[in-house]
């Protein structure tokens, strides 16, 4: 049945290794850390389709793969936190996907690109625990929170900072961002849907490809957190992911040479 789901996507034959190693590399980065899949596969499925069809096909796997990071700590879960951000997150997801849907492609290459260097120059200067936040940092969280995650498949890490800042209990920290992260997932597939996004069949196939990738790759990450520092292995992949973000950033700025 795979083989002929494979067989129906407009790929070469060679197009499915780095598409499948890309995305199980991003599951296994989620399965660690609970964000971040765009950042990882973003930078391969770029290569291969346009943003405005990634962010769709990750926000169907990235439903699947929160539910089950949340339903094991729901107990955990810091509603009052929760209910401080879905708001703004509503707000930003809604203009996220907005622009998603209406900027050029070769611009949202550029930010895409700049948007991982930038987040991955902060996440590895940043060593230290941040203070306790006031609560009204949950409007500006929220909002910028929602727009990345429509307008480039993460806003978690925006999630995680507020949060860890904000819970005694990484626990706590933690069950909230997936809770936080499910909901968004939801908002974000109800807009794709009233954009007419999903009723691409093509895009539903590609999902269900992929649907096995995600699994190995959230499977394989959780058990990584058993051995190895979740630390160390997220500072790793940073790196990986800032690499990634300056070859976009130059394959824009090589198109644009090419076109004058």
């Amino acid at each position: 049945m795979l083989s002929t789901l494979f067989a129906q996507q407009p790929f070469m034959p060679l197009d499915w290794l780095p598409i499948l190693l890309g995305v199980g590399a991003a599951y296994i980065v989620f399965g660690i850390a609970g964000f971040g899949t765009a950042l990882v596969a973003g930078p391969v499925l770029i290569q291969f389709m346009p943003l405005s069809r990634i962010i769709p096909l990750l926000v169907l796997l990235d439903f699947l793969a929160a539910f089950g990071n949340w339903l094991p700590a729901r107990q955990a879960v810091a509603r009052p936190e929760l209910l401080r951000l879905l708001p703004c997150m509503a707000l930003g997801c809604t203009l996220g996907v907005v622009f998603l849907l209406n900027l050029k492609s070769d611009l949202l290459l550029l930010l895409m690109g700049l948007f991982i260097s930038v987040y991955s120059l902060y996440s590895l200067a940043v060593k230290v625990r941040p203070t306790r936040l006031s609560a009204s940092w949950s409007v500006p969280v929220g909002t910028m929170g929602g727009l990345f995650g429509a307008l480039f498949g993460s806003g978690g890490f925006l999630y995680a900072l507020y949060l860890n800042a904000r819970l005694p209990s990484s626990e706590q920290a933690r069950a909230t961002q997936s809770a936080l992260i499910s909901c968004s997932t939801v908002v974000r597939l109800s807009l794709f849907m009233f954009a007419g996004v999903y009723a691409d069949l093509s895009l539903w196939l590609l999902a269900l490809c992929l649907l096995p990738t995600m699994v190995i790759g959230l499977y394989l990450g959780r058990r990584l957190t058993l051995k190895l520092s979740r630390e160390a292995f997220v500072r790793l992949v940073i790196w990986l992911v800032l690499a990634s973000g300056i070859a976009l950033i130059g394959r824009y700025l090589s198109e644009v040479n090419w076109s004058l």
